[in-house]
């Protein structure tokens, strides 16, 4: 085993990962699905379908095959929510109890409702839970790969598993910190595309900068109310995968969820958003599972529930942003703490 970085999933974040890492000097195996697409990617250093014209480093090995990329002690799991568990249960039998793992994704699982990290411990493996992490924050897979500056935050049960993330991720362009509220750093990175949604929602409708600006505001309190219902420090959500990452992806052009609101509020149908992208828009499944949650743990979450309609129901994006509207009066410290 060799003190490098395997990075699972070759989509535009993995790929961006790769190149970062690489850069700065990491020993970094890239693992693909297909053999097919692992054999383009290693002839033509280019992801052209999901990080467009960013060249790979020539240092990252690319590979389909699973054995060969878990030599390296560090595992970076860089594959959609909902084909996490699917993709763990793949890597186990080749996992040995010196690896650590960190996970990239950002969503909850739509049939259990788990964070990321409880889908990972709930299924047998040598990896011991302290030797988990996640990785979250305001980080864009086309400007992570072009090396604009960023920040990120690693979260663990274990403050050495964060502290070994920290060095492994840092780099001149991309400064990592530690957390050990790793149920409200993951709960931020999740929620948080919901609300983009709704942002991209009043977008296309036509609405200005008061409107997001307040819809920003609300979503992050509800976002909390939620996080601190399941165990989360409520101040988390004011650090880099609460608030940092909600701004990001409610305001940045390369934001899918923010980008498939604005063609829902526009009047296209959801099914043919969610056709109209090969790459998987996060918001969708983990509005359901939010929704899921809230009730289960008695939380209001307004915005949320009115996304929900918007995409499961079909109710009309301007009818949901009438009925947020038209909500009784509340005193904004109940409302933020939920009373």
């Amino acid at each position: 085993m060799t003190d490098g970085i395997a990075i699972v999933g070759a989509g535009g974040w993995g790929t961006a990962l790769a190149v970062m890492l690489a850069r700065a000097g990491r020993r970094v195996t890239l693992l693909a699905r297909r053999t097919e697409q692992a054999k383009r990617l290693s002839e033509r250093r280019l992801n052209e379908e999901y990080l467009p014209g960013i060249t790979l480093p020539p240092t990252v090995k690319v590979t389909a095959d699973t054995e060969e990329a878990l030599v390296q002690r560090h595992v970076l799991l860089a594959v959609p929510s909902q084909s996490l568990r699917e993709t763990w249960i793949r890597l186990i039998p080749l996992l040995r109890s010196t690896h650590t793992v960190a996970n990239a994704a950002k969503g909850l699982e739509i049939a259990s409702g788990m964070r990321l990290s409880q889908v990972l411990e709930a299924l047998p493996s040598p990896v011991d839970p302290g030797r988990l992490a996640v990785l979250s924050g305001p980080n864009h897979a086309e400007e992570v790969g072009r090396g604009q500056p960023t920040t990120s935050v690693v979260a663990s049960r274990s403050p050495e598993t964060a502290e070994v993330w920290q060095d492994l991720l840092m780099t001149p362009t991309f400064r990592v910190y530690t957390n050990d509220d790793l149920i409200g750093v993951e709960l931020g990175a999740a929620l948080k595309n919901v609300i983009a949604i709704g942002a991209g929602i009043c977008d296309g409708l036509g609405f200005g900068d008061n409107t997001k600006a307040a819809l920003l505001t609300r979503g992050l309190a509800e976002m909390s109310r939620l996080g601190v219902a399941m165990g989360a420090r409520a101040l988390t959500f004011s650090g880099l995968s609460g608030m940092g990452d909600l701004i990001a992806t409610c305001t940045s052009r390369h934001s899918r969820n923010a980008r498939a609101g604005r063609a829902i509020g526009s009047g296209e149908p959801v099914e043919a958003v969610i056709a109209a992208t090969s790459m998987v828009i996060e918001g969708i499944p983990t509005c359901k599972a939010a929704i899921g949650l809230a009730h289960k743990a008695g939380v209001e979450m307004p915005i949320t529930e009115a996304v929900g309609e918007v995409l499961f129901n079909g109710k009309e994006p301007r009818i949901a942003v009438a009925e947020l509207m038209g909500r009784g009066p509340k005193d904004e410290r109940g409302a933020i703490l939920g009373s």
